[in-house]
Order: C-alpha cells, then sequence, then structure tokens
C-alpha cells in the first residue's frame, strides 16, 4: 500500500473543538508544521495567564505556536509568507481571516465546520442543530473566502444520532462533529493538494444562520414549551450552562438566584430536572434542592 506523503499544512484553531481535529489528522499521520491560535488570557480565579488548548496541544508535540494579537500585523504575514504551503486548515479559530492569508498557500484554506452546510452557517451550528431538533447533522469541508462559511463545499459527511440518544450534550455533539469533520479532512486533503476534488458551490438560497449564544440565551423559562425547554439544557451544558432564576424573597431579604441545571429528561411530553448546581454550592439531586426550598417556582 503506497503511503499518502502528508502535505505542507499550517493550522488555525484555538479550542477543544480544534484539538478535537487535530486528534483525528495525528491519528492518520497528519501533522502541521505550525499552529496559528490565540494569545494565552487570563482565566479562573487567581486570572492566571493560561494557553489554548490548541497551544498545549501543539506544545506537547514540538510544533511552533504562533499567537498573533492581530492577523493584520505585517510581521506576522511576512512569517507565513516565508513558507511554500500547500495549504492552510482552519477550525473554530475565532477570527476572520483576510484573503492576504487566505492566498498564502498553493491551494489555498480549507475550514472544518460542523454542519452540513448551506445550512447553520456561523459561530454555532452543533448547538443550533439540537436547539432545532434536528438529530440528522453532519459536518463539511469548505473552501475558505471572504464571507464566512458561504464558500464551495469540498466534501460533506452525514451523522444521525440515533433517536434513542437524542438530543446529545451540545458539548458531546461538538466532539464527535469535531472528530468526523478531522476524520473527513484527513480523507480529502491529500487529494485536495494534488488537485483531485472540485469544489461545489453552496446554494446561497437555503442558507440558515446561527449566533454566539450569550449567558440570556441559556435561561430556562418555565413558561415554554418542555421540550424546547430539554433541547436548551442539553445544548447549553458549558459555557453558557443551562440556568434557571431562583426569586428572591423580600421578607428575609433573600435575593434572586441562579440555579444551574446539569441534568434532566423528557418522558411522555414532560420535563424533569434531575439535577442542579445552586449559585456558590455543589452539584445536588434536584428533589433535595426543592425539599429544602419549599414551593420555589422551577421549570
Amino acid at each position: 500500500m503506497t503511503k499518502v506523503v502528508q502535505p505542507l499544512f499550517a493550522f488555525f484553531g484555538t479550542p477543544l473543538f480544534a484539538v478535537r481535529v487535530l486528534d483525528a489528522l495525528e491519528a492518520q499521520d497528519l501533522l502541521p508544521a505550525l499552529v496559528i491560535t490565540a494569545p494565552d488570557k487570563p482565566r479562573g480565579r487567581g486570572m492566571a495567564l493560561t494557553p489554548s488548548p490548541v497551544t498545549v496541544w501543539a506544545r506537547a508535540r514540538g510544533i511552533d505556536v504562533i499567537t498573533p494579537q492581530t492577523l493584520k500585523d505585517d510581521a506576522f504575514v511576512a512569517e507565513l509568507q516565508n513558507t511554500q504551503w500547500e495549504v492552510f486548515v482552519v477550525a473554530a479559530y475565532g477570527k476572520l481571516i483576510p484573503k492576504n492569508i487566505l492566498n498564502i498557500p498553493r491551494r489555498e484554506c480549507l475550514n472544518v465546520h460542523p454542519s452540513l452546510l448551506p445550512r447553520f452557517r456561523g459561530p454555532s451550528p452543533a448547538l443550533s442543530a439540537i436547539l432545532a431538533d434536528e438529530r440528522s447533522t453532519g459536518v463539511s469541508i469548505m473552501q475558505m473566502t471572504e464571507k464566512k462559511d458561504a464558500g464551495p463545499v469540498v466534501a460533506q459527511a452525514r451523522v444521525e444520532i440515533e433517536e434513542d440518544a437524542w438530543p446529545p450534550k451540545g458539548s458531546v455533539l461538538e466532539d464527535l462533529l469535531a472528530t468526523e469533520g478531522g476524520n473527513l479532512l484527513a480523507e480529502v486533503m491529500p487529494e485536495w493538494v494534488v488537485g483531485k476534488i472540485t469544489p461545489e458551490p453552496q446554494d446561497a438560497n437555503k442558507a440558515t444562520y446561527t449566533k454566539k449564544f450569550i449567558d440570556a440565551d441559556a435561561q430556562i423559562d418555565p413558561d415554554d414549551d418542555a421540550r424546547q425547554n430539554f433541547l436548551k439544557i442539553q445544548a447549553f451544558d458549558k459555557n453558557p450552562r443551562a440556568y434557571f432564576i431562583e426569586p428572591g424573597n423580600p421578607s428575609t431579604v433573600l435575593r434572586a438566584r441562579r440555579v444551574i441545571i446539569t441534568e434532566a429528561e423528557y418522558k411522555d411530553k414532560k420535563l424533569e430536572i434531575l439535577k442542579v448546581i445552586p449559585e456558590g454550592k455543589k452539584e445536588i439531586d434536584f428533589k433535595i434542592y426543592r425539599a429544602s426550598h419549599g414551593d420555589t417556582p422551577s421549570p
């Protein structure tokens, strides 16, 4: 069997999603020669500068890492231009990549996107699929253009979750799609760099769009549909996390508090909350929480 020659490529990515893509590439003996990721950020109670997950992954393998504050820096662009790259790979980098960088590699840039484009363009396709209750989803490898997620599709793979496993947690679906995306990229990248694949333009008329979710999006409203609330609880299992507000009590000067929902079930068209994390406390069984809070309203 002829061994596939590894393309010379650089990788742009930042969070755990990008690490899953890199893991899948590594399993196929495809490693980037350079990683571009976000600068270290203050995290935790001590606000210590912490490297991105991709930085940690790359340094553990002795791969050079660049963490530019901006992609418009002339010195950074010049450094990229010093190598005869065949392709750049982008997976959840977090910044729009300008045309002058997209055009540096001989075969330009490929993006790993966790949806079946043109469905769910934008920053949160996996979570949006859960919220839309779309059990059939997938991943796309797209040739990047200046317009976000609008480039022609190089390859796609459909992923359909078993009915009894749907909806999964948001982080679980993101990990699954990242791995599938990395596997698909590993298949097509060698053929892409030698010009054996012709990308297919997207049908812009069928495009749907996602947004970057904020804390308010994860709040559970007891008046909402039980199924929709369950989908939100499953989708928002990390940053943001699904929660409801425990009302305050003026007679005891008790302020309103947030209660994070960590586990729930949906049966017979009813939502049952199983575990929660009250503000400032550890995770407990929801029945114990309710017993200790009397008739506190909840979803």
